[in-house]
């Protein structure tokens, strides 16, 4: 059989990317949540017939697309095409099966052409409620953590499953919101169809299968180049997540590259939690594919091609490959630490290096008002992000959420919601691990509420404990806070905390690693950083050896690059 015209392969992968992003736009512009709406933690594929993942949309993160695509053939074993028909539409939110937490959301539907199954068009969100306990890492099992879908048909042509949607209402604070979410889903899906059914008439195709499959080919083997580039051999590196309750997360691994394969071993890892930051196998493969793919060959467009040359072991009831009925809500409280802990374990063998290690997980607040007197009862995720570790060449960025993509949503959205106010929300200072390339800030933020009423919130959080390590002799970054602001004390994180009518919370995040040493950052590098308020006075004296002074009016609040100026600096490195 020969194989597909290289042309035409190419015209269609760029048609696909095209049509998941058009996918994605209605998912994003029909949601109902801000989770969906304004954070974008979502993604949407495309898969062929036997539910390969063959494109992705432009967003998404790597823990739902990546999960997604591994986990979509157990709806493909549960659905075979047979027992299928044109206008169904499939739902789970199983953690083993996709995105291994209970609010993330799966929404497949197959793809009909002639009366023949030819793709599959997914997308998987987060949820903003689904029962159960509020998310947090406090449940012992997943049973309490909210209400748990096994595949199901959630439509057909006949029209929607009724009694599972009344289900689905009946066991969640947010209603609306969710189901609106997954309507949203559900059109987007068929946006995608739409468009493809469009795109194939155009080319003369039945199906994407074949195109596909060489779409595919290539990704594994540029993957297979990139690993051909790096020494065979074993690299290890190990670190630690807070845990719950100070009940600290170890977490190892071993990269073994043998010619244009490589196989990752997390064994050494901590045994399963009793508390909900267990990870599915399926999840720690979709960050260690997504990790590898990442640090040899970022450009290798993403698909089932790219997941081949990858092995990813991890011991079974381990932390990393937890068995049920483990809790596993807060599962990226540890997932998110794999990019970095891979990054660690790589650097001597890349050539130009890996970025220093990051802020890593992603910070989520559940923030809920609910109590008997409550106007308009709340329930609101909200996400935020420190920095990224320093890269070989560059300072990390700023409160960016690496590994996932996730955005935070704006002040005027959560404060038009919700009673809440967000009194403060800035860069912070000095946050960013020092060296050469300055690791990237975190932020601080505040929070209160309007009203009379009692509030609660959730504070998913991480790198309290064990702040960010710098690389090449670069300094770690500032551990995260979690306090009350009016007091300054600390708050227990991954619970559920009640708060007074007057509380206020303060979060202040965590920064990335630096990389390089310290007093090899140039001086104008320096004094850059203590004029934009990155860095202050004291830190470059003190771990930058540059003596800077500030000559201008002592209660300016605005403080021109022109009113400082270096008095000394030790010699550069």
């Amino acid at each position: 059989m020969s194989r597909v015209d290289p042309v035409l392969v190419g015209l269609v992968a760029n048609r696909l990317h095209s049509l998941l992003d058009e996918q994605q736009a209605a998912l994003v512009h029909t949601a109902f949540s801000p989770v969906v709406r304004e954070s974008l933690d979502l993604a949407c594929a495309v898969f062929n017939s036997a539910g390969e993942m063959v494109g992705q949309s432009s967003g998404g993160t790597p823990g739902h697309i990546n999960a997604m695509a591994t986990g979509m053939r157990h709806i493909v074993a549960e659905y075979p095409p047979e027992v299928l028909a044109d206008g169904d539409v499939l739902i789970t939110n199983d953690p083993w099966m996709t995105s291994g937490q209970i609010n993330d959301i799966t929404i497949a539907t197959p793809v009909f052409r002639g009366g023949a199954l030819v793709a599959w068009f997914a997308s998987c969100c987060h949820s903003p409620d689904i029962g159960g306990r509020i998310l947090s890492a406090a449940a012992t099992e997943v049973f309490e953590e909210g209400l748990r879908l096994p595949i199901l048909k959630l439509r057909t042509a006949e029209g929607p499953n009724t009694t599972l949607e009344r289900l689905i209402r009946a066991n969640v604070r947010t209603p609306n919101e969710t189901m609106g979410d997954i309507y949203a889903q559900v059109s987007a899906n068929q946006v995608g169809i739409r468009s493809l059914d469009r795109m194939l008439d155009e080319f003369g195709l039945d199906g994407i299968d074949e195109v596909a499959a060489e779409i595919m080919l290539r990704s594994e083997q540029a993957l297979r180049a990139a690993l051909r580039e790096i020494p065979d051999g074993t690299y290890s590196a190990s670190m630690d997540s807070d845990g719950f309750d100070g009940d600290a997360i170890h977490l190892a691994v071993e990269v073994t590259v043998d010619g244009d394969a490589v196989r990752v071993d997390y064994a050494g890892s901590s045994p399963q939690s009793p508390h909900g930051v267990n990870v599915v196998l399926n999840y720690t493969r979709a960050y260690t594919s997504f990790a590898i793919k990442a640090a040899l060959a970022p450009e290798v467009p993403h698909n089932a091609g790219s997941f081949r040359p990858v092995e990813v072991v991890a011991p079974r009831g381990s932390v990393l490959n937890c068995v049920e009925p483990a809790p596993v809500a807060s599962r990226h409280l540890v997932g998110h630490f794999l990019p970095s802990l891979l990054f660690e374990a790589l650097r001597p063998a890349v050539t130009g290096g890996l970025p220093a290690v990051s802020a890593d997980a992603l910070w989520m607040t559940v923030w809920r008002g609910a109590g008997i007197d409550e106007p308009q009862p709340f329930t609101l995720t909200v996400f935020g992000a420190g920095g990224t570790g320093a890269r070989p060449d560059k300072d990390g960025l700023n409160t960016t959420g690496f590994p996932t993509g996730v955005r935070a949503a704006p002040t005027e959205v959560l404060e038009t919601l919700t009673p809440l106010v967000q009194w403060r929300r800035e860069l912070r200072p000095d946050s960013g691990g020092a060296g050469r390339f300055r690791g990237g800030l975190g932020q601080s933020v505040e929070v209160s509420r309007h009203g009379p009423h009692g509030w609660t919130v959730n504070a998913n959080i991480d790198r309290v404990d064990f702040p960010a390590v710098g690389a090449e002799s670069g300094s770690a970054g500032a551990p995260g806070e979690f306090v009350d602001a009016s007091t300054d004390r600390e708050l227990p994180r991954k619970q559920l905390v009640r708060l007074g009518a007057d509380s206020r919370v303060r979060l202040r995040f965590p920064g990335g690693g630096g990389y390089g040493h310290p007093e090899a950052r140039p001086v104008d590098r320096v004094l850059d950083d203590v004029v934009n308020g990155y860095v202050s006075i004291d830190a470059a004296r003190e771990l930058y050896g540059v003596e800077i002074e500030y000559t201008g009016d002592p209660d300016a609040l605005v403080r021109p690059p022109g009113s400082y100026r270096v008095r000394s600096s030790t010699p550069r490195r």
